[in-house]
């Protein structure tokens, strides 16, 4: 029996935010492993590629020694196998997230009956903060400071974003 407690928190993070990042934060003081698993997610159509969301993440969690990052594409349940970790982290912001995560939640459960998920919600500071709103500003060049991590900011400004 596994004695290190993981957890995976999925996601797309196009980018991730600062309320992506109060999640990690606090799932640090849970387990003792978690890794970040950054889908591919060709579906969604992301404004930054797999590299970049990665490049990201790693960038804006490197103060933290618990998180590792990976890239995937496919199952989350093939991948909890492949990590040995079968707790998955997501986050919730609004009632309207619930219905999407329970859903999602309940299907990997049937996937692998050894599935946790656990929902964490932001802090109150952050429960507006998401991705979407970040790309709907950034091509108009609105202000987005406030809205991730510094190291982030300056990797979109390089990417011409």
């Amino acid at each position: 029996m596994n004695s290190i407690k993981k957890a995976i928190y999925p996601g797309t993070f196009d980018p991730i935010t600062v309320g992506h990042l109060d999640i990690v934060k606090r799932a640090c003081s849970m387990f003792d492993e978690i890794t970040i698993a950054v889908a591919k997610s060709a579906s969604k159509a992301p404004m930054f590629t797999l590299e970049q969301r990665i490049a990201m993440v790693e960038a804006s969690t490197s103060d933290y020694p618990k998180v590792k990052v990976v890239g995937f594409e496919g199952l989350l349940v093939d991948l909890s196998d492949k990590l040995d970790a079968n707790i998955i982290i997501r986050g919730l912001r609004a009632v309207s997230d619930f219905e999407y995560e329970l859903q999602m939640g309940y299907a990997n459960a049937s996937l692998k009956k050894e599935i946790e998920t656990i929902f964490l919600m932001p802090s109150l500071e952050y429960g507006f903060v998401s991705s979407s709103v970040v790309r709907s500003i950034l091509p108009f060049g609105g202000r987005v400071e406030h809205l991730l991590d510094a190291k982030v900011l300056k990797m979109i400004e390089a990417y011409g974003k």
